[in-house]
């Protein structure tokens, strides 16, 4: 029978094989994050869609082209969130963690989705994780996010990926340089293509992050924005560079780092890697000191970062990294008939409370297909249990590693499997009628 359905083009599913590798990566961001005092925010996958036109801005890509757009049953515009900032920076307003110390710094692992064409590092629905440092204007803040991103991207062992720095100045230096642009792009407006024909009034710095090969091409020759800042954003910009030198932080300044998001100010920055082509940023943010101003709050500046993880894990997996590998089963147990049946599911239960990994066969096999199986799941170990094994309380615990078995009471199995985690010695058990130290047996050692 043919599949009633497929999974959805840009999307994609991630096996229980693969996950684990999510999950390292993830809970690396994460534990990163905290180290530089970042909690963590979670916010609904759609919202209001006049959140991201105000805030990303109506002259982006994101916007104009890629937002997935629907109206609810209500009638009501929604958005599905394309980035995670201007859901964090709404929450922050609604739930007035602005009144409370600041900065106010959070993080997120996140869904995110864009109408793009599906390729190598950009799906339609991408994952990010993100961190958000509401309420300092101080340039500090601006080398610490830095630093945290490449903090998690060292701890992750990725190698060989460079700091991009760029300063787009703030709104009353970026007057002239907008000015600057209009003049430049005029002069070839018949060659850009009808999106850029239109930002060239309203906004002629989009023109400058095109995908258009056309217009990649003009925009090469443009004017470049460090030569307008004024002495405020050259101060700031300064200091950033700065402290990114006394962290012993490299750095590439990259004048044509406008990022695709209308809120960025002063300092923009971008982690690229050569490894995986032409989609190379796998981190990229900078400060928006106008967000919390343009999303009805007051004056606050910010600045924050996003990092995709599908593009993180294609250069680790490029790059072969080592990713730890999922944790495997501590005990399997093998059960033949109903009353060894139900004395696996109490030792099941009782390993389980005291935090130990046990399966049993739900098929309720035979005694090879069980083992079989076991095998498969990657057990430490295993013990057979039939009927005669309960009516005597004996059974056999094997090592999975080395095939070494012992004797062992079911009476006291939990607690005699808890005390050899935790290295306590057994004297109690034997192999082939020989004294065996259960804690050897449990690393794969030797007879006393």
């Amino acid at each position: 029978m043919a599949l009633i359905t497929k999974a959805i083009k840009g999307t994609k599913d991630v096996l229980p094989s693969e996950s684990y590798k999510n999950q390292y990566i993830e809970s690396t961001a994460i534990k990163n994050a905290e180290q530089f005092g970042y909690k963590e925010i979670r916010t609904p996958v759609f919202e209001h869609t006049e959140l991201f036109q105000r805030g990303v801005g109506d002259t982006t890509d994101v916007v104009q082209k890629e937002m997935y757009t629907f109206d609810d049953k209500g009638g009501r515009s929604i958005t599905l969130r394309p980035e995670g900032t201007a859901g964090s920076a709404r929450a922050f307003l609604e739930h007035g963690l602005n009144n409370e110390t600041l900065p106010q710094k959070v993080c997120y692992l996140t869904s995110c989705y864009r109408y793009e064409k599906p390729q190598a590092g950009r799906l339609r629905e991408f994952h990010q994780f993100g961190a958000e440092c509401f309420g300092t204007q101080s340039p500090l803040a601006d080398a610490e996010l830095i630093s945290l991103a490449k903090s998690i991207i060292d701890d992750l062992g990725i190698k060989d990926v460079h700091l991009e720095l760029n300063s787009i100045g703030c709104p009353e230096c970026r007057a002239e340089y907008h000015n600057a642009l209009k003049e430049y792009f005029s002069a070839r407006k018949d060659e850009l293509c009808p999106t850029c024909q239109d930002r060239l009034d309203r906004n002629p710095m989009r023109i400058l992050d095109c995908k258009s090969p056309i217009c990649s091409e003009i925009a090469a020759g443009a004017p470049v924005v460090l030569d307008y800042l004024c002495d405020e954003c050259k101060e700031h910009f300064a200091k950033v560079k700065g402290y990114l030198d006394a962290m012993n932080i490299e750095y590439k300044i990259n004048p044509q780092i406008v990022r695709g998001l209308d809120y960025y100010t002063k300092t923009v920055f971008e982690f690229v890697s050569d490894a995986i082509g032409s989609q190379g940023t796998v981190c990229g943010g900078g400060r928006y000191d106008g967000l919390i101003e343009e999303l009805g709050g007051a004056k606050t500046p910010s600045l924050g970062f996003g990092m995709g993880l599908e593009r993180i894990q294609m250069v680790m997996e490029t790059q072969k990294c080592e990713f730890p590998q999922p944790a495997k089963p501590d005990l399997f147990i093998v059960a033949l008939g109903e009353k060894a049946t139900l004395k696996a599911i109490e030792i099941a239960k009782d390993m389980r409370e005291e935090g130990f990994t046990a399966l049993y066969d739900l098929n309720q096999r035979s005694l090879r297909a069980q083992m079989k199986y076991a095998d498969k799941t990657g057990a430490q170990f295993s013990v057979v249990i039939g009927d005669n094994e309960v009516d005597n309380d004996l059974a056999k615990l094997k090592n999975m590693q080395t095939g070494d078995e012992a004797d062992i009471n079911l009476t006291t199995f939990v607690s005699k499997f808890y005390s050899v985690t935790f290295n306590d010695a057994l004297d109690d058990l034997t192999i082939n009628g020989e004294s065996f130290d259960f804690n050897s047996l449990f690393l794969g050692g030797e007879k006393e």
